[in-house]
């Protein structure tokens, strides 16, 4: 039997590369520098929290495969999941110790998916006009059902693909998205934690990406 650990996640200034600054900055002119700052410490948190969970599973790290949510399917994961965990990123850092515990990482997603998405969300970060901002976050909105419609189903084929009988994956993946609704039923899916401990999922529309 396949089983698939699901851990919702949210993401952080790490995860986002160069549109992050904007996006933090608009944050804080919308909600103010110490809504920010308790953001940041409810993530990290978070972060800390999913660690502990993950590492006291017991978990077979040689039958272990990781899934990561934004991670493309390419000959580069683990360069992009070392950069990422030297540079801080604590998603990418339990990943790295999963590996160095035996766990393989695999590609996860489209990358032109991927690419496609990234290009709205730059796109709106370097809009300083609030009119012809409301308009793109507007025009994303629109493309973004689907766009998220599509990575999932193919997060969903790609496990579906490479998960193995007796073999456990798990599978970082943001809040919005909805993979465990399309894997198939003789899956085994089990949820690291049901909720996270607060509703902040901040979007596009002056908000973080969750």
């Amino acid at each position: 039997m396949k089983r698939l650990i699901y851990v919702p996640v949210i993401h952080t200034e790490a995860d986002m590369g160069s549109v992050a600054e904007p996006l933090k900055k608009e944050y804080i002119q919308r909600y103010g520098l110490k809504r920010w700052s308790e953001h940041i410490d409810t993530i990290r948190s978070m972060w800390l929290g999913i660690r502990q969970k993950i590492f006291a599973l017991g978990l077979d790290y040689k039958k272990t495969k990781v899934y990561q949510d934004g991670l493309p399917v390419c000959d580069k994961e683990l360069a992009i999941a070392s950069d990422l965990a030297k540079a801080g990123n604590q998603n990418y850092q339990i990943v790295w110790e999963l590996m160095q515990r035996g766990a393989k990482l695999m590609g996860t997603e489209n990358p032109q998916l991927l690419l496609e998405e990234y290009k709205y969300i730059k796109n709106i970060a370097q809009i300083d006009a609030l009119e012809k901002k409301e308009k793109a976050i507007n025009e994303y909105e629109k493309k973004a059902a689907d766009i998220l419609e599509r990575r999932d189903q193919y997060i969903a084929d790609r496990i579906t693909l490479t998960l193995k009988d007796g073999e456990i994956g798990i599978l970082f993946i943001g809040m919005r998205h909805r993979v465990d609704e399309k894997l198939p039923e003789d899956m085994g899916v089990s949820y690291l934690i049901y909720r996270l401990p607060f509703k902040e999922n901040y979007n596009l529309s002056g908000k973080l990406p969750g």
